[in-house]
């Protein structure tokens, strides 16, 4: 069996079910049996993961894409990872082989990259490696030359869709660019065998302009261990000049215009006015607009903490009282989960990871997508803090098992799947 490639097995019929009634009657004192048989059989891929992002980068997209991994290679898969170099290595995770390519900042981005197209030498790797299946994590110049070359090589390719290029648009002054990029993003897409999406809103939303190919939902995962309750910090707190009675509003994400992070401050500024309740508002992260949102702050009442990661960036969460989110152009907001497991009620928009998770009036407020005058009205009507505090609790609970297993073997299924298929027609 070691020996049979992990695609002619998947290509094989499954095994009878009068086998199947065998081993349930011989064994069913055993009610485990079943699932060892079942771990027995099912092959080990060798997957190749293409992606211009990857930590240390902080970015929902690397962070997502690193748990993925550390959880296919536990299950016995085989990783190349094909990305850019970076000044420093990801020192949780090791892949089975990696290929570097040359790397370039991405403009207005700056803490971001993405990777030269060298074809040759993704195309060797490839041929060096023996891919069962190569995915394609981002749509950018080293994303389309792994397409070709997999096309090239008749390799089964999926892809996954993360970032909303198509609405960031307009909040860049390239409206103008909103069809081209759909169309590219659109025949990106629907050359690959199948597309992993986050969210039925993502699936929704691809559907509209126009991705005929295969979706399939893998979803998203925290780890409650890290994001916690428990690292509350009251010297954090302090250093934010947040009293104990002191509502402290979180928000935590990249700094760029499509977050309508202005709305957050504005709101804030006018709270502050008129309100009798002391509010505290913390920005946790970086980015482009960083400069023009503190800006908005004459008095400099808002606390930019820059980004953080690790235990600081636990302590962060722990340490406010709610999470506000105004973005309106996510495919999931993992960030959503990272507070609510953190023990944070939530302000957001109904859609995306806060429509699946957060219930309104319980564990949060959720706004109709498209009237920020609901969201400000959330936003401003936050109860007592024990309220709050009583809602995070609740928070929690609702996210306490939702860890990285689950999201790790959707992503599995839907490799299968592909592996699985007949190879499409190259372009």
């Amino acid at each position: 069996m070691y020996g049979i490639p992990a695609t002619t097995l998947l290509k094989q019929q499954q095994i009878p079910e009068s086998f199947k009634f065998y081993f349930k009657r011989r064994f069913n004192p055993f009610s485990r049996d079943l699932d060892c048989l079942n771990e027995l059989v099912r092959p080990r891929l060798k997957i190749a993961i293409v992606t211009e992002t990857w930590p240390p980068e902080i970015n929902g997209v690397a962070m997502s894409l690193l748990q993925l991994c550390k959880g296919l290679q536990a299950q016995g898969h085989k990783i190349l990872l094909i990305r850019p170099q970076q000044k420093r290595a990801c020192a949780e995770f090791t892949p089975h082989r990696e290929c570097l390519v040359h790397a370039q900042k991405i403009p207005k981005y700056p803490e971001l990259q993405f990777g030269w197209p060298q074809y040759l030498k993704v195309s060797k790797a490839l041929e060096s490696f023996v891919p069962d299946v190569v995915h394609i994590v981002t749509e950018g110049p080293l994303g389309l030359c792994a397409l070709y070359a997999a096309q090239a090589r008749k390799i089964p390719l999926s892809s996954g869709f993360h970032s909303p290029f198509q609405d960031f648009s307009r909040f860049f002054d390239l409206a103008f660019l909103l069809k081209p990029i759909q169309g590219y993003l659109r025949w990106f897409h629907n050359h690959t065998q199948m597309t992993c999406v986050p969210s039925k809103d993502t699936e929704k939303a691809l559907r509209a302009f126009g991705v005929t190919c295969p979706l399939a939902i893998v979803g998203r995962g925290v780890d409650p261990d890290f994001f916690s309750p428990s690292h509350r910090n009251e010297s954090l707190r302090q250093s934010w000049q947040a009293a104990p009675d002191t509502c402290v509003m979180l928000y935590v994400g990249r700094l760029s215009p499509e977050k309508e992070i202005d709305l957050l401050i504005e709101n804030y500024l006018a709270m502050q006015r008129t309100e009798r309740v002391r509010h505290k508002l913390v920005i946790v992260g970086d980015g482009p607009d960083r400069a023009r949102l503190q800006a908005l702050d004459q008095n400099r009442d808002v606390i930019f903490t820059g980004s953080l990661s690790g235990r600081n960036l636990a302590e962060a969460y722990a340490s406010a009282d709610v999470f506000v989110f105004a973005s309106q152009v996510e495919t999931f907001g993992n960030v959503v989960l990272e507070a609510m497991a953190s023990g944070l009620p939530v302000v957001a928009y109904d859609y995306a990871c806060a429509h699946q998770y957060v219930q309104h009036g319980v564990t949060g407020w959720l706004s109709p997508v498209g009237q920020p005058a609901t969201f400000i009205h959330n936003m401003r009507q936050l109860p007592t803090a024990m309220m709050l505090r009583q809602m995070g609790r609740l928070a929690r609970q609702r996210v306490e098992q939702d860890g990285w297993q689950f999201p790790v073997q959707q992503m599995e299924q839907a490799l299968y799947r592909v592996v699985k298929e007949p190879y499409m027609t190259s372009f």
